[in-house]
């Protein structure tokens, strides 16, 4: 007998049929009918996201993994506006990315077309059910979802009222559905459901992430872990550098783009250490640093478990570095290639340092919370890839598709 997982893929491969073909207006439709939806059902969804808060609480669950699971009516109505935003974008399906009329006459087209099922496997992120939903509809993708079971009761309220404004909206429902069962047993079957899923994306700790990576027989798009660095750099402007790590550090900590190492020149750390340690200290943080940054009060040593840990706490890696080349060496080390910024005045230390540095994203003076869709324009992103294989980055609507040819001839043969 078939099992749950496997006839709720089968059910989504049936309805992305349709969604392939369906028009923009269609699909737009369907979002703004999800996020009415989200804000008409706030109570029910809110009365379930109680739920699974008051566990994970009386389980010993810490803060930051709270944070990250917990609703309010503002993150409701804020997942809402994502499904607004995504409505606005342009539709990438059927977009010509290259075209050519070839010297025989045939006409050259690569468009935009769907994955067709996309798979997503993520932890104690009710939002990203949403969002997810929300960018594979757009993109012509059925998704099977498969949160953890700690956020449960809150994704089983959203998804059913999801399903039901898609359905108002004229679209099969099915194209956004809950993978059946809580145990990892589901989990197996959705990564080994190679025909029925055409690509999984995995969005949540490095173990989770591995897990999918290496056990998954379905094409994987590798989300990464935020050990994301500050290095403040011998011409920086000191005010801008104190404004950006108190913000990359403590503006949310919980999420993947927080700042979890800073460094500093050695030629300005005199200045910047007497005004970053006691800034952060009154912010909450601790700080683990090297010898410079221990020479204040509070400051706890720094392991190599600190340079290669991404806190999601109110927590950061400290040193000072003697010139640019050592900030990248360290990076280079000890950076999971998620978001590394530079605060410098000096254009050339800028460039090198954009040019040095791997990772998805580089910053020049701005925090490190500015890698996200929402705040590059893409509309609420599905996760932010650290692979370097078709997406890379903060992944949005054109992310979410894969290309076909079409090639017009008129009796053409060879």
């Amino acid at each position: 007998m078939t099992s749950p997982v496997i006839q709720a893929a089968e059910r989504a491969r049936e309805a992305s049929h349709g969604l392939a073909l369906a028009t923009r207006s269609q699909k737009d439709r369907a979002l703004h009918a999800m996020a009415d939806a989200l804000v008409a059902e706030q109570d029910e969804i809110l009365a379930a996201n109680a739920e699974d808060v008051a566990r994970a609480e009386a389980g010993g669950t810490p803060p930051n993994i709270v944070d990250r699971l917990r609703l309010t009516t503002e993150r409701l109505v804020g997942m809402a506006q994502g499904l607004r935003d995504v409505a606005g974008l342009p539709d990438p399906v059927g977009e010509v990315v290259r075209g050519s009329t070839l010297a025989n006459g045939l006409e050259l087209r690569q468009v935009r077309v769907p994955f067709g099922v996309v798979g997503m496997i993520y932890e104690a992120r009710p939002n990203v059910t949403a969002d997810a939903a929300g960018i594979c509809l757009k993109s012509g993708n059925a998704v099977l979802l498969r949160g953890s079971s700690s956020a449960r009761s809150s994704n089983t309220a959203i998804v059913a009222a999801l399903r039901g404004a898609v359905a108002t909206a004229g679209l099969d429902a099915d194209v956004v559905q809950l993978v059946p069962g809580d145990t990892h047993d589901s989990v197996k079957e959705l990564m080994r459901a190679r025909g029925y899923v055409d690509v999984l994306i995995p969005r949540g700790g490095a173990g989770l992430i591995r897990s999918v990576v290496e056990e998954s027989t379905v094409p994987v798009i590798e989300t990464g872990v935020g050990n994301c660095h500050v290095y403040v750099d011998r011409a920086a402007d000191l005010d801008k550098a104190l404004a950006i790590v108190l913000n990359a550090k403590t503006q949310r900590t919980s999420v993947c783009n927080a700042a979890e190492s800073l460094l500093v020149h050695a030629d300005v750390a005199d200045d910047f250490l007497a005004r970053v340690v006691p800034a952060l200290q009154e912010a909450g943080v601790t700080v683990h640093g090297d010898a410079a940054f221990q020479a204040y009060d509070g400051v706890q040593p720094a392991t190599d478990d600190d340079w290669g840990r991404e806190y999601l706490s109110l927590d950061i890696s400290a040193a000072v570095v003697p010139d640019l080349q050592a900030a990248i060496r360290h990076i280079r080390r000890w950076s999971s290639q998620h978001t590394e910024a530079i605060v410098t005045e000096d254009v050339g230390a800028a460039r090198h340092f954009t040019a040095a540095v791997d990772s998805a994203a580089v910053l020049v003076n701005a925090s490190t919370r500015f890698t996200d869709g929402g705040e590059f324009g893409f509309g609420a992103e599905i996760g932010i890839s650290t692979q370097k294989l078709h997406a890379r980055g903060p992944m949005g609507l054109p992310e979410m598709t894969s290309t076909k040819y079409v090639v017009t001839g008129d009796g053409h043969v060879r």
